[in-house]
């Protein structure tokens, strides 16, 4: 797992790049405010229920929560299913919305 950054982040979204996003907060969470994305709480993480994300094993998995901590503890879940990219966004929604206030 490695981390990255809401600016690294924002500006690789701002150019249109195709991003694997993973919102591993709950359904409230998400609707509430969202940056975009596939939502699977980290509930359905923990128990292995990564089906709707299986064929991104081989890609760039960019994983978030509200904070960052939780998306930490799923990526590493992700990497010992045998995800070989996963990234944890630093600070996550809280630090997004101080710094960016947007979402989808």
């Amino acid at each position: 797992m490695d981390e990255i950054t809401g600016e690294e982040l924002k500006q690789r979204m701002d150019r249109g790049e195709t991003l694997h996003l993973v919102d591993v907060r709950e359904p409230q969470e998400h609707s509430e405010f969202s940056i975009g994305g596939i939502l699977l709480p980290l509930g359905q993480i923990r128990v292995l229920d990564v089906d709707s994300i299986e064929d991104l094993k081989g890609e760039e998995v960019i994983c978030y929560c509200r904070s960052g901590n939780r998306s930490g503890l799923a990526c590493q879940i992700l990497d010992s299913l045998g995800f070989v990219r996963t990234r944890n966004l630093r600070g996550g929604m809280l630090y997004w919305q101080q710094h960016f206030g947007e979402g989808k």
